[in-house]
C-alpha cells in the first residue's frame, strides 16, 4: 500500500522522523455503538485513517472475557498460545509470548514504555515489570486518572510507546446493556478523553518530528441486555481504528484480526519479528494479498440458512480467478449455502449454527473457503459430499524443493476425510497430506518434492464425507527458493 498522507497534522513518513506508538483500549466497546453515539473524535479517527471490524473465538478456545482479550491484542497471539482462558489468568504463558512492550524493552532497552489502565491486573499481570513504567489507577479515580496520567506523559515526557486502557464502557454495558443510552453516553465519554490524548500528542514540542501511530480496539463485546463471555457474534465482536502515514484515510479492512495489534506496533517502532516468537498477528501497514479476499464484493445473502440475518452478506460459490471448484461427485440437494466448497467469512458461517466450535476458526481472515458437511445436510439430500477445491497453475523449477503453506481448521467425525494432493504440468494429482482427525486452527506447511523438468504445480483439497463436521482452508501460498 503506497503511503499517505498522516492523519495527525498530514505530515509525510521521513527517514528522521521518530515512531511513537500510542494504543489505546476501550473496554467493551462495540464498533457499531461508536457509529451511533457522539462520538466525533473516533469518527475523526476512522475519517483519517484505517476502520477494520473484527471478530474473535469462543469457547472452547476461549470466552469472551477481558483477560483473554485482552491478552491477545497485548501479546500478539491467540488464546491457545497464551493460555489466558478467564480472568484468573492461571496458567498463563507471558513468560513465552510476552506483551508487545516487553518484546521492544528486550530488543531496543533505551525505548521508553508507559502503560496506564483501570483494569489493574493489565499494568499488574500481563504487562511485565520490563515496561518502564506501569500504572494501575486507583479505582477512586477510574477512567478519568487513567487518561489525565495518559494525557500527561504524552504531553510532558518523551515516550516511545504508550498503552492506556479505559473501562467505563464495559462497565456501562454490564449495567445498563449496549443497546442503552447509558452505554452510548459512556462511549461519549470516553471519546473525549480519546480526543484529549490526540490533542496531547499533537501539542508535543517535537510532534513535526515525530511519525505516530494511533490504534484504538477494544478486547470484546457486548449483547443488548448486557453481559459478554459466551458465543453471540455481538459478544465475539473487536475492531481496529488506526491512523498513521501508512494508512489511507477512510479506508475499511477485513483482513485485521487482534493480534495484529502487537505485531503492528512493534513493526511501527522498527522492531523486526522474529519468526520464532510465533506470534499470530502480522503488521497491518504491511497487507497481505489474498485470492479469497477478492471476493468480498460478490458474497450474497443467506438463501436456506434463516438463522443469518438477512442482511448479512457472507457467501459464493463463484471462486476467484484462476481457482475453481469440482462438484462431478457431489451430493444433491442439501443447503445451498455449503453444497460443495463455499467462500464465506466468520460473520456468516459462524451464525448458520453457534457452539459447533466454528467460533474457533481463528486464524483465517476475510473470505475464506469452507467445506460444511454438517451445514449441507440440515435439509434433504442425496448422496455424499464429495467437492475438490482446486488452485490455480502455479510456476516452479523442477528438481527443486517448494513450499506449499495455507491455514486450515479442521472438525473430524468419520467417515469424513479430507485430503491435500498436488499435480504437475496437469498430471495426476498426488496425495500430500491427509486429515482424518481433529486440526485446530494453525498454519500448515508441506514441503513439494517437485519433479525434474516440471514448470507448474497445481493444489486440490478434496473433502468427503455426509452429515459430519468441517475444513477451512485460506492464505494458500506456494514458495521457492
Amino acid at each position: 500500500m503506497a503511503a499517505s498522507a498522516g492523519p495527525l497534522g498530514g505530515i509525510a513518513r521521513a527517514a528522521a522522523r521518530t515512531p511513537k506508538v500510542l494504543v489505546i483500549g476501550l473496554d467493551g466497546c462495540l464498533l457499531s455503538r461508536i457509529k451511533d453515539a457522539d462520538a466525533p473524535n473516533l469518527d475523526a479517527l476512522m475519517a483519517a485513517g484505517l476502520t477494520a471490524p473484527s471478530s474473535i473465538y469462543a469457547n472452547p478456545l476461549a470466552p469472551t472475557l477481558s483477560g483473554p482479550g485482552w491478552s491477545t491484542l497485548i501479546t500478539g497471539v491467540w488464546p491457545d498460545k497464551h493460555n489466558v482462558k478467564d480472568n484468573t489468568f492461571t496458567g498463563a504463558r507471558f513468560d513465552l509470548y510476552p506483551d508487545f512492550l516487553t518484546r521492544a524493552e528486550t530488543a531496543r532497552p533505551a525505548l521508553n514504555t508507559y502503560a496506564v489502565s483501570s483494569w489493574a491486573p493489565l499494568t499488574d499481570t500481563v504487562f511485565s515489570a520490563k515496561v518502564d513504567t506501569r500504572v494501575s489507577t486507583p479505582s477512586a479515580e477510574y477512567d478519568t486518572g487513567t487518561a489525565s496520567r495518559a494525557v500527561a506523559r504524552l504531553k510532558d515526557a518523551d515516550p516511545d510507546a504508550v498503552f492506556v486502557q479505559l473501562d467505563n464502557i464495559d462497565h456501562a454495558g454490564h449495567t445498563y446493556g449496549a443497546a442503552s443510552q447509558q452505554y452510548l453516553d459512556a462511549i461519549h465519554g470516553a471519546d473525549t478523553q480519546v480526543g484529549q490524548m490526540v490533542a496531547a500528542v499533537e501539542a508535543r514540542p517535537t510532534y513535526a518530528s515525530e511519525d505516530w501511530l494511533i490504534m484504538v480496539t477494544a478486547d470484546h463485546g457486548h449483547t443488548d441486555p448486557g453481559g459478554h463471555g459466551g458465543s453471540t457474534l455481538q459478544e465475539r465482536q473487536t475492531f481496529l481504528i488506526a491512523t498513521g502515514p501508512a494508512l489511507a484515510a477512510g479506508s475499511v479492512r477485513y483482513d485485521v484480526k487482534m493480534p495484529d495489534v502487537a505485531a503492528s506496533a512493534l513493526a511501527h517502532l522498527g522492531i523486526a519479528l522474529d519468526p520464532a516468537w510465533g506470534l499470530d498477528g502480522r503488521p497491518v501497514q504491511q497487507p497481505v494479498p489474498d485470492d479469497f479476499d477478492a471476493l468480498r464484493g460478490q458474497l450474497q445473502s443467506r438463501v436456506d440458512e434463516t438463522g443469518i440475518p438477512a442482511a448479512v452478506l457472507g457467501f459464493t460459490h463463484t471462486p476467484p480467478a484462476g481457482w475453481s471448484v469440482d462438484n462431478s461427485a457431489m451430493g444433491t440437494g442439501g443447503v445451498t449455502e455449503w453444497r460443495g466448497w463455499s467462500f464465506t467469512t466468520d460473520e456468516f458461517w459462524t451464525q448458520a449454527q453457534r457452539d459447533q466450535n466454528r467460533e474457533c476458526n481463528v486464524r483465517a481472515r476475510g473470505v475464506f473457503a469452507v467445506a460444511d458437511g454438517d451445514e449441507w445436510s440440515d435439509k434433504p439430500l442425496g448422496g455424499g459430499f464429495d467437492s475438490t477445491l482446486v488452485s490455480p497453475a502455479h510456476p516452479v523449477t523442477g528438481g527443486r524443493t517448494a513450499t506449499l503453506t495455507y491455514t486450515t481448521y479442521y472438525r473430524q467425525e468419520s467417515p469424513q476425510k479430507g485430503e491435500v494432493l498436488v499435480s504437475y504440468d496437469g498430471g495426476t494429482p498426488v496425495s500430500v497430506k491427509t486429515y482424518t482427525a481433529d486440526v485446530p486452527s494453525r498454519t500448515e506447511t508441506v514441503t513439494l518434492q517437485v519433479p525434474a523438468g516440471a514448470t507448474s504445480v497445481r493444489v486440490r483439497f478434496r473433502y468427503t464425507g455426509g452429515n459430519n463436521w468441517y475444513w477451512v482452508i485460506d492464505g494458500v501460498r506456494i514458495s521457492q527458493v
